[in-house]
């Protein structure tokens, strides 16, 4: 479980493609030695699984992921390359400030950027909803975006947009964001419930 809070940014070092699993080595600013082996970790969203923990030469902590072909084809990680900058969260541990929303690392779908203008000191963001999930984002409710929380400002048919402030811009990945990139979507835990209950009523 995850807030969608972003504590480093960390960088793409390789990439291996074996029988339907590629295995992701990730550059990142954690002590090595806090992180165990099997810990989850969002990695630009999608929840993965630290399946090993080393000390590059500049010493520098770098873990490797392995992902299948379903993580691969549902989300923006099949896309991913040496050099990849991504977005990094550790998963909730008892105790730790809820800074942003319940995540849970699970990718619904991607949505494309279709606008990208200032507001001001901020930088606002419209997105494209793929068709079965614009039903779920509800203008001042949540999305996560790229493992990042946010508000969403308004909504317009299958489009909503956000805002984001210099300082996110700054320490996330959304400062070389643009139009035409595409972004991991996961609609907000709550949004999913109260529609699922709500078919499950009208039957």
């Amino acid at each position: 479980m995850f807030t969608g809070i972003v504590t480093d940014m960390g960088e793409v070092v390789s990439r291996q493609d074996d029988d339907g699993v590629s295995r992701f080595a990730i550059r990142c600013s954690y002590a090595a030695d806090s992180i165990a082996l099997g810990a989850s970790i969002a990695c630009g969203g999608p929840c993965l699984t630290a399946t090993s923990v080393a000390t590059d030469a500049d010493g520098r902590t770098v873990f490797t992921v392995d992902v299948t072909g379903e993580t691969l084809a549902r989300t923006t990680v099949g896309g991913w390359g040496p050099g990849t900058r991504i977005n990094l969260e550790r998963s909730l541990r008892q105790g730790d400030e809820l800074g942003g929303h319940i995540v849970t690392g699970h990718i619904d779908g991607v949505a494309p950027i279709v606008g990208r203008e200032a507001d001001g000191e901020a930088t606002r963001f419209t997105f494209e909803a793929p068709a079965p999930l614009h039903r779920f984002i509800a203008e001042k409710g949540s999305v996560c975006l790229d493992g990042t929380s946010l508000t969403v400002n308004g909504v317009e048919r299958n489009r909503f947009w956000v805002t984001l402030i210099p300082h996110t811009l700054q320490v996330t990945t959304w400062g070389e964001r643009g139009i035409g990139d595409k972004v991991n979507l996961e609609i907000d835990l709550m949004a999913r419930y109260v529609a699922r209950l709500k078919e499950t009523e009208d039957k």
